[in-house]
């Protein structure tokens, strides 16, 4: 169920979340992290915790179709057939909720949600049953908004155009065939170049941590290693004789050499969603 006033958890995203989401394509962090800084300047949530979302009235207007909802949208100034007929608000939610009046399913569908900006009439490709389903775990959490623009970039054949960075070709799939005109190929070049001048969170390869470590790369292999269900007892940043305790019950379960130390060989296996 989607939350009231579409404020749910609103768990932000962490730099181990990018790099591991980006593994799943085969791309690096400074791929994904040009698509979500030019799609969102690099946040998946408004400053009321809500969803980055802009609702589209051209869309509106596309998926209602012919009859009284539409003509009930256009004179209400919610719905009109072409791009640009009217300036958008700031803040589209309260347009969204009057649209949600006159039809609810079409109105999640005419916008674009989180990280990716993925519209609502994509939520299969983005993996959801229903757009409802997909605003819902967007509401909650960026990791589900990278996921679901991963997987989208996947079901549109866009993640070969990503790797070897053909923004243009990019851009056409993600963005539509107007997205010259908006300049999106070479806004994705740019934040591509910038972030490629900004050492990569695990880059060249997983940092070794053991006992004693402390950080922000314990803090992450802390919370996966509870959610996998090997309690390291808090996550606390610090690895200490608990987290050792739980990083050899996780080696064991997957197979790995158990020494207590997460390096190169047990972080995909820690960062693999299952």
């Amino acid at each position: 169920m989607i939350p009231a006033g579409f404020k749910g958890r609103a768990t932000r995203l962490t730099d181990i979340d990018v790099a591991r989401t980006a593994r799943l394509i085969g791309a690096g962090e400074d791929e994904i992290r040009a698509v979500i800084e030019v799609e969102t300047s690099g946040g998946g949530f408004d400053g009321q915790g809500r969803s980055k979302m802009l609702f589209e009235p051209h869309v509106f207007w596309r998926e209602l179709g012919p009859g009284q909802k539409r003509a009930t949208a256009e004179a209400s100034g919610l719905a009109y057939q072409r791009w640009g007929s009217a300036p958008y608000p700031k803040d589209s939610y309260p347009r969204l909720a009057l649209a949600m009046k006159v039809d609810t399913n079409a109105a999640l569908r005419s916008a674009s949600w989180g990280l990716g900006q993925i519209l609502g009439g994509n939520h299969k490709a983005a993996g959801f049953a229903t757009p409802g389903d997909m605003v819902e775990a967007f509401c909650h959490s960026e990791v589900a908004q990278l996921e679901a623009m991963i997987s989208f970039i996947i079901s549109e054949g866009l993640d070969d155009e990503l790797r070897r960075h053909d923004w243009s070709a990019f851009a056409r799939g993600y963005n539509g065939p107007g997205y010259a005109t908006h300049g999106y190929h070479t806004k994705l070049a740019a934040a591509f170049k910038k972030w490629q001048g900004i050492p990569d969170t695990l880059a060249p390869a997983y940092p070794k941590i053991g006992l004693g470590s402390r950080g922000d790369a314990v803090r992450h292999a802390q919370q996966r290693l509870t959610t996998l269900g090997f309690d390291p007892r808090g996550v606390d940043g610090i690895f200490g004789a608990n987290t050792r305790t739980s990083t050899i019950a996780f080696q064991k379960s997957a197979g790995l050499k158990q020494d207590g130390i997460i390096g190169p060989k047990t972080w995909p296996a820690l960062l693999k969603e299952n």
